[in-house]
């Protein structure tokens, strides 16, 4: 999409959409919170949320006892309402405004989690950049999930084309540096009712020899 702001385009959204009124709200996101349950990480585990927002598996995060949590996303409003949100356990989190292609990570992580960033990278350099920045931030035999629309899914999002994934396409993406797990498909029940099909696909990231 020529000149266009993601930044910006997801600044206004934040500003003129409540909480409860985005597509993609989960009040208890089961299951990104399943897959963290599957792989049994220690409450010291390095934790980043990709594309994270104003989304409550933060909050979860915290309940379960999770100490070392990132949250990145590409509005600062968002993270903002979620800091509001959370009052002083915000102090807790690490918090990084940056567009999820191009960031450059100071840690390196235990389990990266990725609910609906990723199919919004449409361009093969976004996407190549995104993957090489995970496999570089990941600690060896450390976790990446990845949710994005699946081929039954929307092709548009918050009035974005988005890019669809099956099991095959996603796997051939990262092949490269992960190893595929598993993958699930899920149906998301928007605010308005609307069905959305989901993929999630965990990866372990390959041991470099």
């Amino acid at each position: 999409m020529e000149n266009f702001d993601r930044q910006k385009h997801w600044e206004n959204i934040y500003q003129t959409k409540q909480i409860n009124e985005v597509s993609w709200f989960q009040a208890t996101p089961e299951t990104s919170l399943d897959f963290i349950r599957q792989f049994n990480l220690s409450i010291t585990a390095k934790i980043i949320d990709i594309g994270g927002g104003d989304s409550f598996l933060v909050d979860h995060l915290l309940e379960l006892g999770y100490k070392d949590i990132t949250v990145l996303d590409i509005s600062e409003g968002a993270l903002d309402r979620a800091k509001q949100r959370l009052g002083d356990r915000a102090k807790i989190i690490k918090w990084i405004v940056a567009d999820a292609a191009t960031f450059k990570p100071t840690e390196k992580y235990d389990f990266w989690h990725d609910r609906a960033t990723f199919h919004f990278l449409t361009q093969e350099e976004e996407i190549s950049n995104y993957i090489d920045i995970a496999q570089k931030c990941i600690k060896q035999n450390g976790i990446i999930v990845l949710g994005t629309f699946s081929e039954n899914g929307p092709k548009k999002c918050s009035g974005i084309e988005i890019r669809q994934y099956s099991e095959i396409t996603m796997t051939e993406r990262l092949k490269l540096f992960f190893e595929k797990i598993k993958c699930i498909t899920i149906d998301h029940i928007t605010p308005s009712g609307t069905i959305q099909n989901f993929i999630f696909c965990s990866f372990r990231k390959l041991e470099i020899i």
